[in-house]
């Protein structure tokens, strides 16, 4: 599968702007095409930034380093053994912050126990686990209990001659999206920009019945989805 690499795009993106590198330099381009991306990563939950991290929870400490990248949780287990991710486990109940800083008076021994909410806070870069922000816990954990995070990571980006996951398999979505943030950065003309916005917009509702629905789904569990197809009475 060959699809769109960085400098690929913006060859296309010239090409059918018919706008040279004088006004679409490779600066003005990378920074059309890092907005296309942010825009797709956040207008459909891709299953590819779906990720697992495991761990240990550290005794008498009230909360550790979110997994390098990590944009949101969306899960977290602890399981009985401080050794393996396998036998019995709970899954947490999220809470805001406040609840568990109001929760946790104590880090002390007599207030520890096995962690039943959890909360994420902070975050900077994002580009490591220090600057992902944290995950918080309650009660303060009593052992090294074995956990499982699960989360959605920031999407790796397009550079150079490179790949990713967006302009692998779904690079006309990603063509179009950057056409109309080109034709809003070149100030028209409206009518082109309106024509690949609406084209972006057809071929996102496509990605994310792909993304959320098909590759969530199936056929044993859900049953096949079967389309309405109008045939005259006889």
């Amino acid at each position: 599968m060959a699809g769109l690499s960085a400098s690929g795009l913006k060859t296309q993106i010239r090409s059918y702007t018919e706008v040279d590198s004088n006004v679409l330099s490779d600066s003005v381009l990378e920074n059309i095409i890092l907005n296309a991306q942010y825009r797709i990563f956040r207008d459909v939950p891709i299953d590819a930034d779906r990720k697992q991290q495991t761990g240990n929870l550290v005794t008498g400490q009230e909360s550790i380093n979110a997994p390098a990248g990590a944009v949101f949780i969306r899960g977290i287990q602890v399981y009985d053994s401080t050794s393996a991710t396998t036998g019995p486990n709970v899954w947490l109940e999220k809470k805001d912050i406040t609840y568990l800083q109001e929760y946790v008076s104590s880090t002390a021994s007599a207030s520890r126990g096995k962690p039943k909410y959890y909360a994420m806070f902070g975050g900077a870069t994002g580009e490591s686990d220090t600057t992902s922000g944290r995950m918080m816990f309650a009660p303060v954990p009593d052992t090294t209990y074995k956990f499982r995070v699960h989360y959605n990571a920031a999407p790796a980006l397009l550079e150079n001659n490179d790949t990713n996951y967006i302009s692998l398999n779904f690079p006309n979505g990603l063509l179009y999206c950057c056409l109309a943030e080109t034709y809003g950065f070149l100030k028209g003309p409206a009518d082109m920009l309106t024509l690949y916005e609406n084209k972006y917009k057809q071929e996102v509702q496509k990605f994310a019945n792909e993304q959320v629905g098909r590759r969530r789904r199936d056929d044993y569990t859900d049953g096949t989805i079967r389309l309405p197809i109008d045939s005259p009475n006889p």
